[in-house]
């Protein structure tokens, strides 16, 4: 999926020794930060092709930059370059939007969330269960504004600390404590008649 990130990663200058086993650790990584990454794009974009660019984006800025550091320093650079990515997106796609529903382009677009299967089905009750609660958060996430909605998905969903969260966003962790604080209250407003 996520093949040019790999494929620039493992041409990481190979003229030093011990690059292959850095390389490798990179590969893990982003194996295992893609889903979440992807998901938390999609979230803040409501649109697959964008948050798939994104994602991409941020991994091949993470392997070309920053492929040398520290393996523990990864987790909270890659998320800043991804929260600086969707930042950016937002600032381009508020200038298109201006110019389209000035021009009289259409206003709103299916939301692609909606589309998404679940591949996992354990159970008829369980997957309706599933799907209305998942349904639920995924609209009130959308419905926090962008800084509340990466704040809460860093903190809870990458489990980033505060001190992690705060690099990552580019915030002060104050800033971070008041973002995530807010989102908590507006999702058990929000989410007070579903159970888990």
């Amino acid at each position: 999926m996520w093949a040019a990130a790999r494929v620039l990663s493992s041409t990481l200058d190979k003229r030093e020794e011990g690059t292959l086993d850095s390389t490798q650790a990179l590969d893990r990584f982003l194996a295992g930060v893609e889903r979440r990454a992807f998901r938390m794009a999609q979230l803040a974009t409501g649109n697959v092709e964008d948050a798939l660019d994104l994602v991409q984006e941020a991994m091949l800025k993470l392997a070309q930059h920053y492929g040398r550091r520290n393996e523990q320093e990864w987790g909270p650079l890659f998320h800043r370059i991804l929260q600086s990515r969707i930042r950016d997106w937002y600032r381009r796609s508020r200038v298109r939007n201006r110019w389209r529903v000035w021009l009289g382009g259409e206003e709103g677009e299916e939301d692609p969330l909606h589309n998404l299967a679940d591949t996992d089905a354990p159970g008829p009750a369980q997957l309706l269960a599933g799907q209305r609660a998942m349904g639920a958060l995924e609209q009130a996430l959308q419905k926090l504004p962008l800084r509340q909605q990466q704040a809460f998905l860093l903190r809870t969903w990458e489990g980033f600390d505060v001190a992690a969260t705060a690099h990552a966003m580019g915030c002060s962790e104050g800033s971070v404590k008041t973002h995530y604080s807010r989102a908590v209250h507006t999702l058990r407003v929000l989410l007070e008649g579903h159970q888990p």
